[in-house]
């Protein structure tokens, strides 16, 4: 397992061979910004700033500004030419509309439990783990997928609403 940019040098082996990748699995790889609970709450300006800051460099990036593009792939390991090879093959979510959008939809509780069970057959939720319910996970509607009284993972579109609305 792997993800790019090495995958990239990967390949260049004539003897590797691609089992598998995320575009057979679309919707549960996501990449996400994550932020302690008590945190958020405790600074919501903090919120308000990583997400304003977030979609000003994807705005950047969804009109290929060159030097913000430059800069990530730098981040990213990779030249340009690679980054932008990374970003045709990532479902991006450049407006925050987008985002609020996939966040809220009724797929995400779907996925979410289908990669609950996923890690727990695969003892990934560690060993006191006894089901794959083990861990709670809330979603923006207030329901919630495995144990209530243990939500370690909370979906929130606060902060994405508030910058879809322009209210950042």
């Amino acid at each position: 397992m792997t993800w790019n940019p090495l995958v990239y040098s990967i390949h260049e082996d004539p003897n590797a061979t691609k089992l598998f990748d995320s575009s057979d699995i679309p919707g549960e790889i996501i990449d996400l910004m994550v932020v302690n609970t008590e945190t958020l709450e405790a600074n919501p300006d903090f919120g308000k700033a990583m997400v304003g800051a977030w979609y000003e460099v994807m705005s950047l990036m969804a009109a290929g500004d060159e030097a913000v593009l430059t800069s990530m792939a730098e981040a990213s390991g990779t030249d340009l030419d690679g980054y932008k090879s990374q970003l045709a093959s990532t479902e991006m979510f450049y407006a925050p509309a987008d985002a609020v959008t996939f966040t809220q939809s009724a797929e995400l509780p779907e996925t979410m439990v289908n990669v609950a069970e996923f890690l727990f057959d695969k003892g990934i939720l560690g060993e006191g783990a006894p089901s794959a319910d083990f861990v709670g996970v809330e979603y923006p509607d207030g329901t919630v997928t495995g144990d209530p009284n243990n939500i370690q993972f909370r979906f929130d579109t606060t902060y994405m609403q508030m910058a879809a609305d322009g209210a950042l």
